[in-house]
């Protein structure tokens, strides 16, 4: 059921399935081209006019001080320089060109589930790809953090494309690590339900400790591990960044298969389910848009977006037009 491809642009590589190809990551590059070649309206363009700035000021940089000149805006006199030199003397600036941004891929065992095309920590490292990518060719520095329930790694923004090669290099590590629902200590020895519930919130903490103020980030994942912790650190983050929430989930997650009796399994156990009952498919189906409607409840909080994103769609078109919607209504 997973061998089914995304339609995609003919250059972007997004082939879904149980675990990443580092080759698939890497070559998600050329994607930023063919986002290009559509020639959207820049207020349509993805990651474009998507986030409206916490920061007030005009969004330049400190350059110089040089002598004052006619038609200069006072405003801009610096009265230390003027004093110091008994000649006006005013601050030159120059736009501001790049910012950080901050990736967090969630690659917990929650997300190693699919039904059709990818699974759930699939698609999300080919959105990180994507993500990355496209920011490092707009010029910004690009890092992130990889987390599962046990460990993180993290890999501050730079804007190299090394830094986002190590970054895909440690998402593809932690993808291909991932196996059943069982976790495996320190050494070596497998813990049954002895999952860490706060690995989401330690991410986040540690997006704290590093990300600058002003910063965007990016936060994928399936967003299972959201607890009180968790969202005290989403907003402390947003009072000094721009927090983008991309909500990765299943199909199967948001309604059940046509009526009929199945076998399910989670690598070890196996158990069947009668989707025939209507009372149950439809309690099934508001428990799921519940789930969802708190998450975006949560972001609407702290005035940031949530974008859906099924591992069923096809990537970079669904992603483009998430983007854009986003960009529309703000």
């Amino acid at each position: 059921m997973l061998n089914r491809m995304r339609t995609q642009p003919r250059h972007a590589i997004a082939t879904g399935g149980a675990y990443t190809n580092i080759r698939d990551l890497i070559r998600l590059r050329y994607a930023v081209k063919e986002l290009d070649s559509l020639k959207l309206p820049k207020s349509a363009n993805p990651l474009s006019g998507l986030l409206t700035s916490k920061f007030k000021g005009r969004g330049i940089d400190f350059a110089e001080v040089r002598i004052y000149q006619p038609g200069d805006d006072v405003r801009t006199i610096d009265w230390r320089v003027t004093a110091r030199t008994q000649t006006p003397h005013t601050k030159m600036f120059q736009e501001e060109k790049e910012r950080p941004v901050m990736i967090l891929v969630d690659q917990s065992i929650s997300m190693f589930f699919g039904s059709q095309v990818a699974f759930k920590s699939v698609t999300a490292a080919e959105v990180a790809a994507l993500v990355s990518w496209t920011n490092l060719d707009r010029g910004d520095r690009v890092g992130g953090i990889v987390f599962a329930e046990d460990r993180h790694r993290e890999v501050r923004p730079r804007r190299s494309k090394h830094s986002v090669l190590r970054l895909l290099h440690e998402i593809h590590d932690f993808n291909n690590a991932l196996s059943t629902g069982l976790l495996k200590d320190h050494d070596g020895n497998k813990e049954k339900g002895s999952y860490q519930q706060n690995y989401l919130a330690e991410a986040l903490r540690n997006v704290r400790r590093v990300a600058k103020h002003g910063s965007t980030i990016f936060l994928i994942s399936d967003f299972q591990s959201l607890n009180e912790q968790a969202i005290i650190h989403i907003r402390q983050l947003a009072r000094h960044n721009d927090i983008v929430g991309i909500f990765i989930y299943d199909p199967l997650e948001r309604s059940l298969p046509r009526p009929d009796l199945y076998t399910i399994t989670n690598g070890e156990t196996r158990a069947r389910i009668n989707t025939a009952n209507k009372g149950y498919r439809r309690q099934y189906e508001t428990s799921f848009d519940n789930y969802v409607a708190g998450l975006k409840d949560e972001f609407a909080r702290i005035k940031s977006p949530l974008l859906e994103l099924s591992t069923a769609d096809p990537l970079i078109t669904t992603l483009q037009t998430r983007f854009s919607e986003q960009a529309a209504q703000a």
